[in-house]
């Protein structure tokens, strides 16, 4: 990425330093990272069918919940990585039901879902697998969002320095910024 706060250094270096020299170029990294991290870390994990089934039924081997409340513990258990739609919770909700695995009472205008015998039954049966939110792809794209994450921030850090920094605390903040980006690198040269 050459020109580019990844590539060759800050671009615009020994310009003079007056304005905002910086900020076009800080804004311009800025925007890179997002797109880079954007396009995996952005979504959610795709997962099987099978697997929210598994997810629903782990989940409630625990505690009776409502379909939002499964949406959300899963985004919280996978750490941001997987949050099912509604599209793919509620009917599986309703074939869980139809199956017998379910029980839904109604209260406040919103269905609560709670194991059945024979659900408690075939969730114990699972109790033994690691839960789907614990496979190893979801583990991995939760370990993207933290760089993503990070790299975001610390995107956003320089733009408020480019922005608001004297002409010292830029040339401070590249400098920081270059250091940065070869410490990464020496971290995927080791073996």
């Amino acid at each position: 990425m050459s020109g580019s706060l990844f590539g060759d250094g800050f671009p615009g270096r020994g310009r003079a330093t007056g304005d905002s020299w910086p900020m076009p170029h800080i804004m311009e990294a800025m925007e890179q990272l997002r797109g880079m991290f954007d396009q995996k870390v952005g979504g959610s994990t795709r997962m099987q069918r099978g697997d929210v089934r598994a997810a629903v039924l782990a989940l409630l081997l625990e505690r009776p919940m409502h379909g939002y409340q499964i949406i959300a513990e899963i985004g919280e258990r996978s750490g941001g990585s997987w949050k099912p739609s509604p599209g793919s919770v509620y009917p599986t909700l309703q074939m869980l039901t139809d199956e017998g695995l379910l029980k839904a009472e109604e209260s406040g205008g919103r269905k609560t879902y709670s194991l059945t015998d024979e659900g408690r039954f075939v969730a114990e049966a699972d109790a033994e697998k690691p839960a789907p939110w614990e496979n190893s792809s979801t583990r991995d794209s939760g370990r993207a969002s933290g760089l993503a994450k990070a790299g975001i921030d610390l995107a956003q850090a320089a733009a408020q320095v480019g922005r608001t920094g004297s002409a010292e605390q830029v040339k401070e903040a590249v400098d920081v910024l270059e250091e940065a980006r070869r410490k990464l690198y020496s971290i995927l040269a080791q073996d």
